[in-house]
């Protein structure tokens, strides 16, 4: 890193704030594999939770606690806890095997926003000197102990006229040990066209305040920003680039109560890719490895809320495209259409085949599957998939993509299925193109025989020997007109290929489960890029 730049740390608050927040509490076993996650990124802070809220939650930050004392190097561990002396006593506790290696934090706050103060302390709100000795009194207990302190005013953002009053609690927090400030924008309701109203000019007056009274003391300012007007980072930012603050608190996934917390995945790129050379002279990096981003993003949506598909940096489309000017451009050049290599969060470039999709797509799915795809050809392969799949508007996975490909190679293609039983011989009747040439197949089954044993045996002269290695039916829906699924492998020289057919009719099914399997298996004879390479 650059000599004059400064670090920002990351206090990830997503097994606090994020589970506070409905659906998306965790098990006790998720919150140490998320805990173990955070480590693997390198965040600087993890508030692993509110210890004195429940038995359960105390054993979970005491577990973490325990786990990262294990560690040569992990995250600090921060626990938040309310002004009361019982609490305080059990979050120290809950800490205690950090405290011989300064990796316990003690999160205490006190609302600052006259109407937060109302509506949680009542009366107390009213005795402010009451308030001033009790604050003092916790932190210098947390310090006695061992631990740090960080102090936030909650509600920062919306103290109105009590500036005065803010900057004597704030004072009273640092006189008393406390080295964190945290500012919130508890409600997510800041914008900096509040001008000297917004949270992050107060800030800047509150540090100034306090570097006047404590020189001496090195006091990190930290912003916890909220989402509710979709501000959240733009907030955060701003209070690291024109404010004093050193420190960002957020979730992963943006998670968070309401609307959420700003998203650490989002501030740390943002920082990655501004933080040098910017229009404000100012460096700021972190020390995250963002490799592991996109594992600990899937964690998050997979065990406490879904993550949209469009999310910035993590999600399933920030690094996925479907446009055929898109794809074929990225196809030559994988950074045309990206603003950062996803490889830095752990991402790759994926594409999903769709309507607007272009026959350069369409052949690099193809070869990657290992078929061949002339470039004389790509354009026709290319619409006949769109049209085989033409109410598919929202794209194709690979499997039904190539299923469509599967379905243009085929040299056997059937019009219409036809059977019989007389005296225990199923007779069959079947119409249609085999191998270019309009045909009719009629064939018999030995005695005791079905309709798929005759066709067996009539396919034979497209593909001998084939033997059934395995075969199953079961109804996809209820009722006596839900469609038959068979699915049935055959083997030919030692490979396995499998066909699917449905219809009503069991029978029927089978039957174009065998024929689909058949025509896997000479497609692949014919156009796969290592049977190609072997004829040669």
């Amino acid at each position: 890193m650059k000599a004059t730049s400064k670090q920002v740390t990351i206090f990830d608050t997503t097994l606090r704030d994020g589970q506070q927040c409905p659906g998306a509490g965790m098990s006790f076993e998720q919150n140490l594999e998320y805990a173990k996650l955070a480590a693997q990124v390198n965040i600087d802070i993890l508030e692993a939770g509110f210890p004195a809220a429940s038995s359960e939650d105390y054993k979970i930050v005491e577990s973490i606690a325990q786990m990262y004392a294990q560690m040569e190097s992990s995250p600090k561990v921060a626990a938040l806890c309310q002004m009361r002396e019982e609490q305080v006593i059990t979050t120290i506790e809950s800490l205690k095997s950090l405290i011989p290696t300064q990796r316990a934090r003690m999160h205490v706050y006190l609302p600052v926003d006259p109407e937060l103060m109302q509506a949680s302390l009542g009366s107390y709100a009213n005795n402010h000197k009451q308030i001033h000795k009790d604050l003092d009194k916790f932190i210098r207990m947390a310090i006695d102990a061992g631990c740090e302190v960080e102090f936030s005013p909650e509600g920062y953002s919306r103290m109105g006229d009590t500036f005065d009053f803010v900057t004597d609690v704030i004072d009273t927090a640092i006189k008393a040990g406390a080295t964190i400030i945290n500012c919130p924008d508890t409600i997510g309701g800041a914008c900096y066209l509040q001008g000297e109203e917004f949270f992050v000019n107060k800030m800047k007056r509150h540090a100034e305040i306090m570097k006047q009274r404590y020189p001496d003391k090195n006091i990190t300012w930290s912003a916890h920003c909220h989402n509710d007007y979709g501000l959240a980072l733009t907030n955060t930012m701003q209070s690291i680039f024109d404010g004093p603050v050193t420190q960002i608190e957020g979730c992963f996934n943006g998670i968070g109560e309401r609307a959420g917390n700003v998203s650490l995945e989002q501030c740390i790129m943002y920082l990655k890719a501004f933080g040098y050379n910017n229009s404000q002279g100012k460096n700021f990096h972190t020390s995250t490895h963002t490799a592991y981003i996109k594992d600990i993003s899937d964690f998050v949506a997979t065990h406490m809320l879904p993550r949209q598909a469009h999310w910035p940096i993590s999600g399933e489309n920030a690094a996925r495209h479907t446009s055929g000017g898109h794809t074929n451009a990225i196809l030559k050049n994988p950074q045309a259409y990206q603003p950062f290599d996803p490889k830095e969060v752990g991402k790759e470039i994926s594409f999903v085949f769709g309507p607007l999709s272009g026959s350069n797509h369409a052949q690099s799915i193809i070869k990657e599957h290992g078929y061949t795809c002339e470039n004389s050809e790509k354009i026709e392969v290319t619409q006949f998939i769109k049209d085989y799949f033409s109410n598919r508007r929202k794209g194709l996975t690979d499997t039904e993509f190539m299923q469509a490909y599967f379905a243009y190679r085929s040299p056997i293609k059937i019009n219409t299925y036809k059977y019989r039983k007389r005296a225990q011989v199923t007779e069959i009747c079947i119409d249609g193109t085999f191998q270019g040439k309009e045909k009719t197949i009629n064939a018999k089954s030995k005695v005791g025989g079905t309709a798929l044993t005759a066709l067996h045996h009539a396919l034979e002269d497209y593909l001998s020997p084939i033997s059934i290695e395995s075969f199953r039916s079961q109804s996809k829906d209820k009722g006596e007109e839900a469609l038959s699924i068979s699915s049935i492998s055959i083997s030919y020289n030692n490979e396995l290929y499998t066909g699917i057919g449905q219809d009503i009719d069991i029978e029927v099914s089978a039957l174009k489960a065998l024929v689909n399997a058949v025509n896997r298996a000479i497609v692949h004879l014919n156009y796969a890029i290592v049977a190609n390479k072997k004829a040669v």
